[in-house]
């Protein structure tokens, strides 16, 4: 799969611009705040209908105007594929494939895939657990359409459960219709919990891998799946824990409280390790990622890089360089004297500069 061109009007600080990739590598640099992210924001949000910053669609409109349009071209097996996406600041957004509409985002799974790696990423192992269920909801949500409709309708079904237990305090004659969004939460949660593990198993033996040969055989990293509970417990738990649900006005289980452990020689480096250990995992998880896509799929995914070079120290810095010069990359940095360095072939070279992107020789 290669991405050909991303077209934005009114895109965050672009007002219009139309971008070519090469199949390669493309570097965009340039200052802080000029707008390089915004470009990799552009395209994962086509390829994959979310924000990698989790903002919402009117966040990403252009100050003073009432919507965006976003383009991107992309060939996937000899086969061109155009998908249009309208940001609206009072509605829903608008996606379409090759000029027709889509009404949910799981009609995209299988079109591309993205692996979208920042600074924050390199902080998913010693931040909570919230950042480390998002890694697994991203990339779930880009290889499995199932897992997007379970995932959706039990975060609907725990955002009117939460709801129902605020307003118990003033309408106690509710209480009965917790049992309806008990059930929901686990016809929906019982699924999610499910293909987690079946993920987590899998790509446990791949991050080993990669963060062995990181370590130069050094270390062995251990990532496990901590359920909050099992699939099969979950009604229970819910009925067990409905007390203190109450008291607290909040839902204290099931998957929404999931989170994963990484262990080096038993000890948990979530709270124990060095800074050095917790980005080296970080680097694992996401070359980890792209290895699993290519077995899942057999496609490659493009690889967005946000600013991570200035973060890694020389040796993870040529260990990452050294892992993606067969894949299509987008990069943002503010200079290129790493790539130069560390002798990188650079196919796309592009300045950024307040909203305005000039392709260099």
């Amino acid at each position: 799969m290669i991405i050909e061109s991303v077209k934005m009007n009114n895109f965050r600080n672009y007002e219009e611009m139309e971008i070519p990739f090469d199949p390669g590598t493309n570097i965009f640099h340039g200052k802080n705040a000029q707008g390089k992210t915004n470009i990799l924001e552009a395209v994962f949000l086509c390829g994959t209908t979310r924000s990698h910053r989790q903002a919402k669609d009117r966040e990403m409109i252009r100050f003073g105007e009432e919507e965006s349009h976003l383009r991107m071209s992309l060939v996937k097996r000899d086969i061109t594929y155009r998908i249009d996406m309208h940001l609206k600041k009072s509605k829903a957004k608008g996606i379409a494939i090759n000029g027709v509409p889509i009404h949910r985002a799981s009609e995209l799974v299988g079109l591309g895939y993205f692996v979208f790696f920042s600074p924050e990423d390199l902080n998913i192992i010693k931040n909570g657990p919230a950042e480390r269920r998002r890694f697994l909801d991203m990339h779930l949500c880009q290889m499995n359409m199932h897992y997007i409709q379970n995932l959706a309708s039990y975060q609907k079904a725990l955002m009117q459960r939460n709801r129902l237990l605020k307003d118990l305090f003033f309408h106690p004659e509710y209480r009965d219709t917790l049992d309806v969004w008990d059930a929901q939460l686990v016809r929906y949660g019982t699924q999610v919990i499910k293909e987690r593990e079946k993920f987590v198993l899998q790509f446990a033996g791949k991050v080993k891998e990669v963060h062995r040969s990181l370590t130069g055989g050094k270390e062995e990293l251990i990532l496990s799946y901590e359920k909050n509970t099992g699939p099969f417990q979950f009604a229970g738990a819910l009925i067990e824990n409905r007390s203190k649900d109450e008291r607290m006005k909040i839902t204290s289980c099931g998957p929404h409280r999931d989170d994963l452990s990484f262990l080096i020689n038993g000890v948990d480096i979530r709270r124990y390790g060095s800074q050095g250990q917790q980005r080296t995992a970080a680097l694992s998880l996401k070359l980890a990622e792209i290895g699993m896509i290519r077995e899942k799929t057999g496609d490659t995914p493009v690889l967005l890089l946000d600013d991570v070079l200035s973060e890694l120290d020389s040796d993870r810095q040529r260990y990452l360089l050294s892992s993606i010069q067969d894949i299509q990359t987008l990069i943002t940095c503010t200079g290129v004297e790493d790539f130069v360095e560390n002798r990188f072939p650079i196919d796309s070279l592009f300045f950024v500069n307040d909203g305005n992107v000039l392709k260099e020789s």
